[in-house]
Parts: structure tokens; C-alpha cells; sequence
């Protein structure tokens, strides 16, 4: 590619953006709107993502053990739980740290439960995580059938419901991708095509000359680049500051409650993802405009 080229091609690109400044204004401003959804869906997938993990890690199986258990068989029970598989770590509590924790959990009044030492009825027990939250009910069910062990809890509803709540936003949040992608290259497409059918003619004329398919194409792709590059650069700045703002209210407002930082790398990729499809979604809308009126 020559410069002579090279300059043509922009120059026409930006008579063609300067024709049809409505349309291009109305597709840049409808895919600012696509844009802001998108960024907001992968925003808030990545949160609920970093949320669901944070409860998995949580997640643990309280495993009571039988009182008349000496030490060798409590310590056995431990080893088999050890070599089960997808277990990632086991935690013995004796009844006399489960009752310091209980007095612990009572705060200043505590001393409603002194006295119990003596008589301390807390079972010994254990206390699993599993590698994933997939495995807890598989390794739950293992463990209940283990000598000397009384009873199993790992809050099964909860594990089950958290299971269905982030498979049901990860397939969600893809859906919403691919569905506002899909309308953005319908978008830039419809901008191209008109400014293609305007040319018909003189696109025509060239062939006839000689002109290449490449050389014909080339304006029209740089003015999907244009448009796409455009929307994707207001709307990450748009989301940029929209999502700063939450975060900074959530921190303020509820502390416990752990967004993804605006420092994450991810939050960064985000961004970048957002120009980036603009510029991939620009090409293909004009690439698509583009092809059949090449055919004459």
C-alpha cells in the first residue's frame, strides 16, 4: 500500500462520515448504548463471579464425631476424611475450642455460658473444605458412611441454590454478549449500506476501470473502524466512571460487601475489550455492507 493510496482511503473515509453525519451520529450513539450494557454485563458477571467465590470459600462440611471416641479413632476418622477425593483441607475441633467459640460468637454475653466446662456436651468434630463446591455433596456423602461419625452438615440448600444463582448469570451474561454484539455489527452494517448504496454507482464505474474489490472496499472498512473505535472509546469512559462511582458508594455504604477494584487487571481488560470489539464489530458490519455490492 502506497501512500497516494493510503490517503485516498482515509480521505474518502471521512467524506463519507461527513455525508452521512446523522446516520453515523444515531449508529455511534445506539452502539454507545449497546456498548454501556455490554460493559455493564461483563462488570456485573465478573462481581458475581468474585462474589460466588468468595461464598465457595466458605463453604465447609461440620462433621460431629460419637462422644465414647478415644484418640487413635478420632485421629483415623481425620486420615480417611484426608485421602478422599477432592477434599483440600481437614480441621480438627475438640468440643473444648467449639465451646471457647461458641463464648467467642456471644460477644459481651459470654457469661451465660460459663459453667459448661464441667459439663461440656459439644460434640469433637471436623471441618472440611472441598477443592470446589461441586464436590461438597459427593464428599458429604462419603463421610456419612464412615464409622464414628454422627451426623454431617454443610448447609446443602445453600450450596445447591448458589450453584444454580451462577451458572444461571455466567450463561445470562454470555447471552447478553452475544445478542448486543450481534446488534452492533446489524448497526454499523445499515450505516455502511447506505453510504455503499449512495456510491453504487460510482463503485460501478471503478470496477469497470479496473479498480480491485481491495481498493473499493478499503474507505468503507476504515469508516466502520471510525464509528466502531468511537463508540467503543465513549462508552468505556462512560463505564470507567460509572463503575468508579458505585464502587466508591458501595465501600462507603456497605464495607462487607467486596466489588472488583477499578485498579484489577481485569477491570482494565474490560475496558480495552470494549474499544477493541468496537474496532472488530466496525470491520465486520463494513465488510458485510460491503461485499454485495462489489458483485456487479
Amino acid at each position: 500500500m502506497n501512500l497516494h493510496n493510503f490517503t485516498y482511503y482515509w480521505i474518502e473515509a471521512f467524506k463519507s462520515l461527513y455525508r452521512n453525519s446523522l446516520l453515523c451520529l444515531a449508529a455511534v450513539c445506539t452502539m454507545i448504548i449497546s456498548f454501556l450494557i455490554l460493559g455493564s454485563a461483563l462488570l456485573l458477571v465478573l462481581n458475581v463471579n468474585q462474589l460466588t467465590d468468595q461464598v465457595e470459600s466458605g463453604v465447609e462440611i461440620s462433621v460431629f464425631l460419637e462422644d465414647d471416641l478415644s484418640g487413635d479413632e478420632l485421629e483415623s476418622i481425620g486420615e480417611r476424611i484426608k485421602y478422599l477425593g477432592g477434599v483440600q483441607s481437614v480441621n480438627f475441633i475438640s468440643r473444648y475450642r467449639a465451646l471457647g467459640e461458641l463464648k467467642d460468637s456471644f460477644g459481651t454475653e459470654r457469661e451465660v455460658l460459663d459453667g459448661l466446662e464441667e459439663n461440656n456436651t459439644l460434640p469433637n468434630s471436623y471441618r472440611i473444605k472441598a477443592l470446589s463446591t461441586n464436590m461438597v455433596s459427593n464428599i458429604a456423602r462419603k463421610i456419612e458412611g464412615l464409622e464414628g461419625v454422627e451426623k454431617v452438615r454443610y448447609g446443602r440448600e445453600v450450596v445447591e441454590k448458589l450453584m444454580i444463582i451462577s451458572r444461571w448469570v455466567r450463561i445470562s451474561g454470555l447471552a447478553i454478549v452475544v445478542l448486543l454484539g450481534i446488534a452492533a455489527i446489524f448497526l454499523i452494517a445499515t450505516t455502511i449500506r447506505l453510504s455503499v448504496y449512495a456510491r453504487r454507482q460510482e463503485i460501478g464505474i471503478m470496477k469497470i476501470l479496473g479498480a480491485t474489490n481491495w481498493f473499493i472496499r478499503m474507505p468503507f472498512i476504515l469508516e466502520g473502524m471510525v464509528l466502531g473505535i468511537l463508540g467503543g472509546l465513549i462508552a468505556a469512559g462512560m463505564v470507567y466512571w460509572g463503575y468508579h462511582t458505585l464502587v466508591v458508594k458501595v465501600s462507603n455504604t456497605l464495607p462487607f460487601l467486596k466489588l472488583i477494584s477499578q485498579s484489577q487487571t481485569m477491570i482494565n481488560y474490560t475496558l480495552l475489550g470494549l474499544v477493541a470489539m468496537g474496532l472488530s464489530l466496525g470491520i465486520m458490519g463494513s465488510a458485510i455492507s460491503v461485499r454485495r455490492f462489489l458483485k456487479v
